[in-house]
């Protein structure tokens, strides 16, 4: 590689590094991402030649000038970053990128895990989602029809109950992943601790953290999209080939689970994909209708998480939440994001106050 070129860490927190950045991206006609925790450059004399990001154990926002090309300079871009993400406690770093990139990643001592027409999802271990369901099966579940049910649950409440109910009734083994990236209100660990206390007394449900390998929206990188691709579409049938190609069959799943979405187009379309992939895989995806309350309201976090914002935190929840989610959100554990939940209420109540003047 040539010897004039150096390695420069780049600061998103910073507000030049992150013009930088977002300059050079914006000449590759790529997007700059806000999550963006950290990034490395290869610049020479102050110019930069080539750039790569993370987030979380995504690494992503790769770009590198025409005249460096093909002469490992993403090998030694893709080092830095995952010398860093091992440093930050990420010990899986993955890609997601279109498939015309997959060799060049591969290069780097990555390997695919599932590809799309549209996408290749890689990582660097050969074996790692191996691992990573390997302890979820156990020597008893043998001959058992298994089901999942993916969720956020942001937080826990007695819609996510009652479908957990209807899935655990209608197969011997219900696997239950809780979408793992910490981009919600809720934190990971409290939606992860919520779903176990609100399953508890079910015997045949297992709950477990989704990992590296259930692909989230709020996580999946858009910044190689063009603006006529369609994101949500994109990242549903990349996380639904992972599941029924890789994840499905490492735990013997033959069904799973979704609740119906006629209020969120986001996840209405990401049934629909499913509708369309798992089949296709020899799964069955069975959608139940979603649960209300005695006097018609859809129970739903967003309208939990809306009432709280309002500074309503009282036994008039138990309708929306079971007990043990109400426990918590009473506790002072709680109260940060309560108050998280306010000010980002009253944020958008002034936005849309100084709108209409």
């Amino acid at each position: 590689m040539d010897e004039r070129l150096v390695i420069r860490e780049f600061m998103p927190t910073l507000e030049n590094d992150r013009k930088i950045l977002s300059d050079f991206l914006a000449r590759h006609q790529l997007r700059y991402e806000e999550d963006i925790e950290y990034a490395v450059g290869l610049c020479e004399n102050d110019r930069l030649m080539a750039c790569g990001c993370c987030a979380g154990a995504l690494l992503k926002c790769f770009a590198v000038e025409e005249e460096l090309r093909g002469k490992n300079v993403l090998g030694r871009i893709v080092s830095e970053l995952v010398a860093n993400r091992f440093s930050a406690g990420y010990y899986e770093p993955i890609v997601i990128t279109p498939p015309y990139n997959r060799l060049l990643f591969v290069n780097c001592g990555f390997f695919p895990v599932a590809e799309t027409e549209d996408l290749v999802f890689l990582e660097q271990s050969p074996d790692g989602i191996e691992r990573y369901y390997a302890g979820m099966q156990q020597l008893e579940d043998a001959g058992k029809d298994a089901g999942a049910i993916v969720v956020n649950c942001n937080p826990f409440t007695r819609g996510h109950r009652y479908l957990v109910e209807y899935a655990a009734a209608h197969c011997d083994l219900l696997h239950i992943f809780v979408v793992q990236e910490d981009k919600s209100v809720f934190p990971f660990k409290v939606r992860f601790n919520l779903v176990e206390q609100g399953v508890a007394d079910l015997p045949n449900v297992r709950v477990h953290a989704g990992g590296n390998y259930i692909i989230s929206s709020a996580t999946f990188p858009t910044y190689f999209l063009k603006k006529e691709d369609d994101a949500v579409e994109l990242q549903a049938k990349l996380d639904a080939t992972v599941f029924a190609k890789r994840i499905a069959p490492l735990l013997s799943l033959k069904v799973r689970f979704v609740g119906s979405e006629p209020k969120c187009p986001v996840t209405s379309q990401y049934n629909r994909v499913l509708h369309r992939v798992l089949p296709a895989a020899g799964i069955k995806v069975i959608e139940i209708l979603r649960r209300t309350t005695k006097d018609g309201e859809v129970i739903s976090a967003s309208r939990v998480r809306s009432l709280l914002a309002e500074g309503i935190a009282d036994s008039s929840l138990l309708k929306l939440v079971p007990e043990t989610t109400y426990e918590y959100l009473i506790s002072t554990n709680a109260t940060p994001i309560i108050k998280a939940l306010q000010q980002k209420g009253q944020k958008i109540s002034r936005s849309y106050s100084n709108s209409k003047n």
